[in-house]
């Protein structure tokens, strides 16, 4: 029988829709083996998902521009929001935990959580969701920057992947989302036999298979939008040019779905859309496994070469291409399907594995 353990996650603010749901579900998960789960995380926005651990914010913004301005250029030089994250976390009188376990998709907070771990000596455990590195030139973690910020792109790349990798040489043990990821991070880790691979995965009570008719075909593209994923959505857009079908385009800017309704969406959806680029790696998009879950059918365009087009291949889960024949045909048989049934659906494999609290399994059998 294992002890019961007192677990402190610390991870960046959970934001709408989706709130974080790799950090969400880990801690539910933790919860349900019967430990103790405290999630501290920055002060964002109100966190109105239903959770059974307690959440402890910290506010490091004031909420004005001239505020935010100041933080960051002080942060670049001095690494400030980290250290006095911190700082604020244990003036709280944090104390009491067993480890410390902190979900990152940059560098902070890792390094405030470095500094808590080493104050409250337990070991750390870095969960890595994504790295500055999977595409090229930081298109990915920087494309939300304001303007101003672009010529010193470079810069500010280059100092937070440093203070990133100082942590992760010093963590316990890290954990993080890919093949790709696993084998970049051994590359900088004093430990590779540390890293492993917790994949994504969803969520069974709101990703399950539900055969729904609908009047229309729809193929549904769900989650942001970025410039390198542009070129991929206009060879979508010409490879569909005539068929009578509609394609819905659902980003936070732009006719978002609310996260409680997303099964939904893609359970009357036909086909589910994922937009990537060949210089990406590594990424296995959330919604990848959401569709997965509701057994739809995907479409990958193009197809990265890499571990999503892999990931696509194991679980039959449809198609992933850049070939505009290839792409029509795979839309035509599934309409012909649906002008027959009204539905459709994906006849996947190793669904399973991907559950969520599945692939948490291994993380409990490994570190707890």
């Amino acid at each position: 029988m294992r002890v019961r353990k007192h677990i402190l996650v610390i991870s960046d603010p959970p934001a709408a829709p989706g709130y974080l749901p790799r950090v969400r579900s880990l801690c539910e998960y933790f919860v349900q083996k019967g430990h103790e789960v405290t999630l501290l995380t920055e002060e964002y926005q109100p966190l109105d998902f239903a959770h059974t651990y307690p959440i402890r914010t910290i506010r490091m913004y004031s909420g004005g521009m001239f505020d935010w301005f100041i933080k960051t250029v002080w942060t670049l030089l001095t690494d400030w929001h980290d250290r006095a994250f911190a700082k604020r976390a244990l003036s709280a009188k944090l104390g009491g935990y067993d480890m410390v376990i902190c979900s990152a998709f940059s560098d902070f907070p890792l390094g405030a959580a470095q500094r808590i771990a080493q104050a409250l000596n337990v070991p750390l455990i870095c969960d890595i969701r994504d790295l500055d590195e999977q595409v090229d030139d930081s298109k990915y973690q920087y494309q939300h920057q304001s303007r101003w910020l672009m010529p010193f792109r470079w810069l500010y790349r280059t100092i937070h992947i440093r203070r990133r990798n100082k942590v992760l040489r010093a963590a316990n043990a890290i954990t993080t989302v890919s093949p790709w990821h696993a084998a970049f991070i051994r590359a900088i880790s004093h430990q590779p036999s540390a890293v492993s691979v917790v994949y994504n995965g969803f969520d069974t009570q709101q990703f399950y298979p539900k055969d729904e008719q609908t009047e229309t075909f729809k193929i549904t593209y769900v989650g942001s939008l970025f410039e390198w994923q542009k070129p991929a959505l206009e060879k979508v857009k010409k490879a569909i040019e005539g068929l009578d079908l509609a394609l819905e385009i659902h980003t936070p800017q732009h006719d978002p779905v609310s996260y409680k309704d997303l099964g939904d969406t893609i359970r009357q959806s036909s086909i589910m859309l994922v937009l990537t680029n060949e210089k990406t790696h590594g990424m296995l998009t959330t919604k990848f496994y959401e569709a997965l879950g509701c057994e739809k059918p995907i479409l990958c365009v193009p197809s990265d070469k890499g571990a999503l087009a892999e990931l696509m291949a194991y679980t039959n889960a449809g198609l992933a291409s850049d070939d505009i024949d290839a792409i029509k045909a795979f839309i035509l048989g599934h309409y012909e399907a649906w002008k027959q049934n009204g539905f459709t659906r994906q006849a996947t494999q190793h669904r399973e594995e991907f559950v969520r609290f599945n692939q948490y399994d291994q993380f409990y059998r490994t570190y707890l």
